[in-house]
């Protein structure tokens, strides 16, 4: 299978863009902004909900683990879907619709299996769109550097990323129930759809944005060339970060069954995160387009630090533990995922992203087992285990940064 040029979906051929790339961002960011008001809003009571359900620590860190995984594997697929095809909205909208119908059911859910399910086809939604979505990010923020554009729409998305559970954890205040606290998700979920579907009509080619930047294709590139030894390099040292990164609902798992902190103040923990995790987007996008790839090693350094504090029986500590894992969040989401785009041919970046992701998921779920079977037996294992690999992780990245970046594309 070959792959010469970008081909948009039928129909939106010689429409030219209704939107400014700003606006496009902004647009995209708006609608992000609502998914995770539905995604973030679920996972942040996921371990929680899961405990209740019967949930084990270590099976905790496997179902969200694998979830991860699902949502970050699949992209291998999905990535090249994307490429091959030129379907980029329609692989977008339907990704978006998967995950905002499979979190209200969780409401319905009444065993383990079902939620577990759940959580995971809710994932598989991010997997189907996410590729297809940062391409045309990419694609807009030709112009305006990638650290920016990618900060500016993963600050707008962790805005909805701290509301979400907000809105959670007032439904628990008031009723109690986590089913209820699903099922009122249901609401944003309709505001995405009717959002993404204005914001494809007002920009349906985004590859516009772009055109006057690429030189016309000389040859057709076979799928699985023109990733960089960069590229690589660079995927391995976020799959180590991941290794020794835990996923939220371990660290939830922890307030639960400790009772640390009350049941209605996990998901506020998680918000503040989320709010950690926008800020530090913002920051480190705009040190990424000065300082390139040197901003990125602040994530290990930082990763390494919260197990110490979020395994805490004390409560203060844990809040300190949720902005750092926020904060780690805030750069993998929006400055590795703009990097990723400046390291390969524009053509290959569906793929690019898949792959990349596809080492990220992999990583993030080994590291969640992991993690999780470790503090099953002792928190201390789990902030060795976690320090150690972090270590690890800065020695891949000096190793990453001294690889040259070949297929770099145009910015």
């Amino acid at each position: 299978m070959t792959e010469a040029t970008h081909r948009p979906d039928p129909g939106q051929v010689g429409r030219a863009p209704g939107l400014s790339p700003v606006g496009f961002i902004v647009g995209f960011g708006i609608v992000s902004c609502l998914a995770d008001f539905v995604y973030e809003g679920a996972r942040a009571v996921t371990g929680p909900y899961l405990a209740t359900l019967g949930a084990s620590a270590a099976l905790v860190g496997v179902i969200t683990g694998a979830g991860e995984a699902v949502a970050l594997v699949s992209r291998l697929f999905t990535g090249r879907l994307s490429d091959r095809s030129g379907r980029h909205w329609a692989l977008s909208i339907a990704g978006y619709v998967l995950t905002v119908v499979s979190v209200p059911l969780l409401a319905v859910a009444r065993t383990l299996a079902p939620a577990a399910l759940l959580v995971n086809t809710e994932r598989f939604g991010k997997a189907v769109r996410t590729p297809a979505r940062d391409t045309m990010l990419a694609q807009a923020a030709t112009d305006m550097g990638r650290g920016w554009a990618f900060a500016i729409h993963e600050a707008l998305d962790q805005s909805g990323a701290l509301l979400g559970p907000l809105l959670v954890a007032f439904m628990l205040w008031l009723t109690g129930s986590y089913r209820s606290s699903f099922a009122v998700l249901a609401i944003p979920g309709v505001l995405v759809v009717a959002t993404i579907t204005r914001l494809r009509a007002a920009v349906p080619d985004p590859s516009l944005y772009e055109a006057d930047h690429l030189a016309p294709p000389t040859k057709a590139v076979r799928l699985g060339r023109g990733l960089s030894a960069q590229f690589w390099a660079y995927a391995v040292f976020t799959g180590v970060t991941m290794l020794g990164f835990s996923t939220y609902a371990v660290l939830a798992f922890h307030l639960q069954v400790r009772h640390v902190v009350p049941t209605a103040q996990i998901p506020v923990i998680y918000a503040v995160a989320m709010g950690a995790a926008a800020l530090a987007a913002l920051a480190s996008g705009r040190a990424y387009d000065r300082a390139g790839l040197r901003v990125l090693f602040a994530a290990p350094v930082a990763a390494a630090g919260v197990p110490f504090l979020s395994f805490s029986g004390r409560a203060s500590l844990v809040w300190l533990g949720a902005l750092l894992w926020g904060v780690v969040m805030g750069l993998h989401e929006s400055t590795m995922r703009a990097a990723v785009a400046d390291m390969v041919p524009p053509a290959r970046r569906g793929e690019a992203y898949g792959t990349f992701t596809a080492v990220y998921g992999v990583a993030w779920l080994a590291g969640a087992a992991l993690i999780g079977l470790l503090y099953d037996r002792s928190a201390t294992s789990a902030e060795i285990f976690v320090a150690v690999i972090q270590l690890v992780a800065l020695v891949v990245g000096l190793v990453a940064l001294q690889t040259p970046a070949r297929n770099r594309a145009p910015r």
